[in-house]
């Protein structure tokens, strides 16, 4: 697992909109989102990380071999990175942001598995 993925602290922790991925909000702005930034550009830009992520999530996976993991099928990472990801990420990304995300073939299903 890389170091960069795993959350540097307890506090100020996120989870991308998109993957789920927590780590906390120093960490998006530097080093953006490491299976969203092609299509989110949270790197360098505190108001994208606002934006691209949520500080209510719920439950939290430690996903280290994602080819293998029958929970990271389940939770639609098995395409991601190794790292730290939530179970359940309340709110929902922009609509402009979801619009941009269409217009490049990326399907934005929401991970807030509260609201069926």
């Amino acid at each position: 697992m890389s170091i960069e993925t795993v959350p540097s602290e307890l506090r100020n922790l996120r989870s991308c909109l998109l993957c789920s991925l927590i780590k906390t909000i120093d960490q998006f702005e530097r080093d953006g989102c490491e299976n969203c930034d092609t299509f989110l550009h949270m790197k360098g830009n505190r108001d994208m990380v606002y934006d691209c992520t949520s500080s209510n999530f719920d439950g939290m996976i430690s996903l280290m071999s994602p080819d293998d993991s029958w929970v990271a099928k389940w939770q639609r990472n098995a395409q991601c990175v190794r790292g730290c990801y939530a179970i359940s990420v309340s709110g929902t990304l922009p609509p402009g942001i979801v619009r941009e995300l269409k217009s490049q073939g990326v399907t934005y299903k929401s991970r807030d598995t509260s609201v069926r």
